[in-house]
């Protein structure tokens, strides 16, 4: 078999606290494999964003810390590569389109600035050559009179326009691996529709892998061909989307699909998990999941389940789930 383009192996990351240092992320195994599509689910909190910034190391430093694990692409483990390695990295080979479109611009430079800067920095280009590119890359992402929007600021532009901007930045380069962390959120739905097309347009068109980090099951069962559900730091159900939305095994990943919507407009009252996620540093004997489980079992407050393949393909954190896969 092929190696993965990207593989996380045993990752836990750390946050300064002022009663030490929490796991925000722990024990988080995966790999994203040249050209696939892989989302990862869960509520605030889970550590989506986590992950994914740790993979391009963009953590605070002093604030954070990787206390174990390796992340490995093309060969060496980013975790342990210089900053001068890494700068290569980011945005030519990994690229990540973040959250929030309103403010992961600079206000006081040019759209042409923006997306120049890594192109001439990845490729060498004149600052002709990188106007041109650019230019090319507006239109590539659909913003229209791209020849006029090229000099605007960003407070010109509308909230989906400023995202299609972040994504030609992000592009530009063209890398293996685009991040995605949440890049519908703030627009509204006719927007949102149209930046998934897009970047399932890209995906298709430049062979790149992407990793959509949303907290929206609707936006990943329509994009992603394998999903990641992530509760409390830790991987709980890993599985190709058709097989997850049709049949989840954890109870969590049950209760994430019972609080969507009814297509059919019905008037039933959404579902809604009890409880919280707890914080990092909160102590909880066994599953973590536990306290707000309706399947709770005495065994699941002894000991924390292991992350076991229940089928081909399929990951499972469940003690008494992964116990009844193993008797069918």
């Amino acid at each position: 078999m092929a190696s993965p383009l990207v593989s996380i192996d045993d990752l836990t990351v750390q946050f300064r606290t002022d009663r030490g240092w929490a796991n925000a992320v722990e024990g988080v195994s995966f790999d994203i494999a040249e050209g696939e599509c892989v989302g990862v689910v869960g509520e605030s909190g889970s550590g989506k964003s986590v992950t994914a910034l740790s993979i391009l190391r963009l953590h605070a430093r002093g604030a954070a810390r990787y206390s174990t694990g390796a992340i490995s692409y093309a060969g060496r483990d980013l975790l342990q590569a210089s900053e001068r390695d890494l700068r290569r990295i980011r945005g030519r080979d990994i690229a990540m389109v973040f959250q929030d479109p309103m403010s992961s611009l600079n206000p006081v430079l040019t759209i042409c600035d923006q997306i120049s800067e890594s192109l001439r920095l990845h490729q060498g280009m004149s600052r002709a050559a990188a106007r041109k590119k650019a230019i090319e890359l507006l239109d590539l992402v659909r913003i229209p009179d791209a020849a006029r929007r090229v000099d605007e600021y960003p407070h010109r532009l509308s909230g989906g326009m400023r995202q299609r901007v972040m994504i030609a930045i992000a592009i530009a380069c063209r890398p293996r691996l685009l991040i995605a962390d949440e890049p519908t959120t703030a627009l509204d739905v006719t927007i949102q529709a149209q930046i998934l097309e897009l970047l399932r347009d890209l995906r298709a068109e430049l062979g790149m892998a992407v990793m959509l980090i949303s907290h929206d099951l609707g936006v990943i069962a329509e994009f992603a061909r394998r999903v990641i559900v992530m509760y409390a730091g830790r991987i709980v159900e890993d599985a190709p989307v058709d097989v997850l939305f049709q049949s989840p095994r954890h109870p969590y990943t049950e209760g994430l699909m019972a609080s969507m919507p009814a297509l059919d407009g019905g008037a039933a009252r959404l579902y809604a998990i009890p409880g919280r996620i707890p914080d990092p540093d909160e102590t909880i004997d066994g599953c973590r999941f536990g306290p707000r489980c309706a399947h709770s079992e005495p065994i699941c407050r002894t000991a924390p389940p292991r992350l076991i393949a229940i089928a081909d393909g399929h990951r499972l954190r469940c003690t008494p789930r992964t116990r009844a896969a193993d008797l069918t």
